[in-house]
Parts: C-alpha cells; sequence; structure tokens
C-alpha cells in the first residue's frame, strides 16, 4: 500500500499544499494539473488547515486520490519538489496545542514526579499557543533567561471531527492524522519561587518556537493503533529517547475522551500526547546554541531543528 502525507512546502516565497508519496513531496496543484481527482477550490487556497476543517470529504478523497498519486509519481507524470523535503514548513500552524504532562511513568520517575494510581486520577494536560509552532529545519529560539532548554519527543493527534464528551470507545475516530511534536522547556522557568503556586506552565513552556511541528500529517488510517510506535529523539546525533507509545498511562483514546469533557474539540486542535524518559533534567544535560535535534516516530518521519541563541 503506497504511504501519503499531506504537507504544506515554501513555493516562490509563499506557502503552498503538497502531498509527500513514500518520502517524496510533490505539490498538489501540479497534481492536480496531471490528473489527481479535482478538490474544492477552498483546499488549495486554504491548504492542509482547509482539508482538516472538512475533514469528513477530505479523507474519502485522499483514499481515492492516492493510487492515482503513486501511479502519477512513479510514471513521471509529476515530478518531487524541487528541493525536495527540505522545502517543507509547519504543516499548518494549529491555534490550540493540548499537551499531557508525567504521561509515561518512567517520565514521571525520571523528573521525580510521584503520581497518583491512574484508577484515582485523570490526565493532567496544559496548553501551547500558536505563537510556539514551527517547522521542519526551522530553528528553536533559546530565550536568555533561560539555561535548561530540554526536549521532549511525542506523538500528536491532530482533530478532525468537532466532539464534545466523546466515548473513550469513540475517540480515535476523531482524529484525523498524526504527527510529531517536540514539546521544548525551560525547565528554570517552570519553576516559581515568588507565588505559592510552584509550576509556571506558561512561563517554560509557551516561548516562540517551543513546539516544533511536523514534518506532516499521516492520515490516521496509516497508524491504526497509536499505542504501538516507536518514537526516538537524537541530540547531536545522540540517542537521548527512545520508547514506544505502547507505555503511555492514559491512552490516546483516553486523552482525547477527557479533554472533550472540559472543552469541545475542533477541526485542527491538535494533541501531544507525552514523553517517554530520557529529557534533559533527567540526565542533567541541557540544549546549548547550535545543538541538533531530531525526533522521530514510527510511521510518520523525522523532525529536525536547530537550537539558535535569540537575539535581543
Amino acid at each position: 500500500m503506497t504511504w501519503i502525507a499531506l504537507a504544506t512546502y515554501r513555493r516562490t516565497e509563499r506557502l503552498a499544499p503538497a502531498l509527500v508519496i513514500d518520502s517524496q513531496l510533490y505539490d498538489l496543484e501540479a497534481a492536480l494539473g496531471a490528473g489527481l481527482p479535482a478538490i474544492p477550490p477552498a483546499w488549495l487556497a486554504g491548504g492542509v488547515e482547509a482539508m482538516l476543517q472538512d475533514w469528513a470529504t477530505a479523507q474519502t478523497w485522499l483514499r481515492t486520490a492516492t493510487p492515482v498519486a503513486a501511479s502519477l509519481a512513479t510514471s513521471g507524470a509529476i515530478a518531487p519538489v524541487e528541493g525536495g523535503v527540505s522545502a517543507v514548513a509547519a504543516p499548518y500552524v494549529p491555534n490550540r496545542i493540548f499537551c499531557a504532562a508525567s504521561n509515561y511513568a518512567s517520565h514521571a520517575n525520571e523528573m521525580g514526579t510521584v503520581l497518583a494510581a491512574k484508577s484515582q486520577s485523570k490526565p493532567y494536560m496544559f496548553l501551547k499557543l500558536s505563537n510556539t509552532v514551527i517547522g521542519d529545519g526551522e530553528t528553536i529560539q533559546m530565550p536568555p533567561e533561560t539555561t535548561k532548554l530540554d526536549w521532549e519527543v511525542e506523538l500528536a493527534a491532530v482533530i478532525g471531527k468537532r466532539c464534545r464528551r466523546v466515548a473513550v470507545e469513540d475517540a480515535l475516530d476523531a482524529v484525523a492524522c498524526y504527527t510529531i511534536v517536540n514539546d521544548i522547556s525551560a525547565r528554570d522557568l517552570n519553576i516559581r519561587g515568588d507565588y505559592p503556586f510552584k509550576h509556571d506552565w506558561f512561563q517554560g513552556k509557551c516561548h516562540d518556537t517551543f513546539a516544533p511541528i511536523g514534518p506532516w500529517l499521516v492520515p490516521a488510517w496509516q497508524i491504526p493503533d497509536p499505542q504501538a510506535v516507536n518514537m526516538r529523539l537524537d541530540v547531536n546525533g545522540e540517542p537521548m529517547q527512545q520508547d514506544s507509545t505502547a507505555n503511555m498511562i492514559w491512552t490516546v483514546r483516553e486523552q482525547i475522551a477527557y479533554l472533550s469533557t472540559i472543552v469541545t474539540l475542533e477541526p485542527g486542535d491538535v494533541v501531544a500526547t507525552g514523553t517517554p524518559t530520557g529529557v534533559g533534567m533527567g540526565r542533567g544535560v541541557y540544549l546549548n546554541a547550535g545543538d541538533k535535534l531530531v525526533a522521530s516516530i514510527e510511521g510518520i518521519g523525522r523532525l529536525s531543528n536547530q537550537v539558535q541563541a535569540e537575539r535581543v
């Protein structure tokens, strides 16, 4: 079966939607001109985000279009984008990124976090904002206020269906695609001593560029079990995190169901489902300007970013 994903790339100083077919990037408009089934004009104008807003129709189209696109690519009727996958940008900029904290027991242990039994608990979620989003190949800006910049590879579920109070057993029906999020954290800014509230998730997690996402969106049907994929994060070529989503405390289904009891989830919302052991804080090692991070997830790909000191 042909592997396919949805992407956004930089085309002559503007962003344009693309298909990724077996790791090659193809301009969507060019593919339509070569014989791909027609799409609503709004999808071309609005790109990946517009497709997510109309996911019920878009996923039907994408299933039909996949073998056609593969045939066009194999025959040479469409050519890969110049620059290849290095041209990709963030797939889109979500308005809301819901993030799960301490969702792997191994990570909680390395952070010294004492968790209640699952039967007596519920997921702990926080938000990242749209200003944090960058794409593959873009630069993570290290604020001068931190000396403890850290990494967290996470499987991210992209919502494609409006839902409220969805049952756990139905929750994956709301997922359009999966992608990678690297939850960048300033650990020293996560802690406050000037208030009785000890943690400051906003200050530690929401700086500009603190949520690399991508490199593209993989339709959910290509990852039939989100609890059975391997994750890895390397810093300067050295493996730091290696684990499986099988070890989540709260599954993707459970997180989505829980969130939907608080807010109505909307198409385009992202649920970053937590990180395993191997973060910098657990090792006493932190990021510096010039460091390169590669977050990879089985069935999705690799998300690469480099750290740069923020100019002030």
